[in-house]
């Protein structure tokens, strides 16, 4: 696809690696490159692994971006909830390698897929906007409680906890932990779990499953685009 996203097919198995750098951080170059893959995955009726680096699935959105305004912040922020909602509605299952961090968006992007594998290790994961000094948006407000237990919610999107793997299984942002030489071999075994699923019906019953999220995240997605003066 581009220097940023790689894309393999094999057997069946369409695995899409973001690269950008150390933090994998999320652009409109690489929310582009991941939209182009994701395009391709559904061309090749594949079973989606999303994966980012070792020690590093993705930081969150670039900060270069975020910080050239108010109005750059928020069409990226618009991209990036797009992208989510995409996922969660995505007619192939898709499943996570997260082989270290995930915060911020690398975390909403946890939340948005059908299964998520991380690793051991020294690793933080979890959503850190109300550190940093922003506001929750309306759109991660209600991905999070879609997937977040209720008290993890509430840690999470209010207090700004950030959790170890295991803490994060607990949480609800990963699924399993693996020891990280393992984390692409248990994916593709997984993927090939997935494989012997009848696709079609497991993309009809995900749309009636998450009817009235999906519902929710739209609105949400609008209330932000009015609320950040992209409507």
């Amino acid at each position: 696809m581009t220097q940023l996203v790689d894309y393999q097919l094999a057997d069946g198995i369409a695995t899409i690696t973001i690269t950008n750098g150390k933090a994998n951080a999320l652009s409109h170059e690489v929310f582009e490159a991941l939209n182009q893959a994701l395009d391709q995955a559904e061309q090749d009726k594949a079973v989606v692994i999303l994966a980012g680096q070792a020690g590093i699935f993705s930081g969150g959105y670039d900060l270069k971006e975020m910080q050239k305004g108010p109005k750059e912040a928020a069409a990226l922020v618009n991209v990036g909830s797009t992208f989510t909602r995409r996922l969660s509605a995505f007619p192939l299952p898709v499943i996570a390698a997260c082989g270290g961090h995930a915060i911020a968006k690398g975390a909403f992007i946890l939340l948005s897929v059908d299964y998520r594998l991380g690793v051991e290790g020294p690793f933080k994961l979890g959503l850190n906007e109300v550190a940093i000094g922003m506001t929750m948006h309306h759109a991660g407000i209600e991905i999070a409680r879609h997937r977040l237990t209720p008290a993890h919610f509430h840690r999470s999107v209010m207090n700004a906890e950030i959790f170890d793997p295991q803490g994060a299984v607990q949480a609800g942002f990963l699924d399993r932990v693996v020891p990280a030489d393992q984390l692409m071999e248990q994916a593709l075994a997984t993927a090939a779990q997935f494989r012997q699923l009848n696709l079609k019906a497991h993309g009809q019953t995900k749309l009636k499953a998450r009817a009235g999220y999906l519902e929710t995240l739209d609105n949400a997605i609008a209330q932000d685009n009015k609320h950040l003066g992209l409507m």
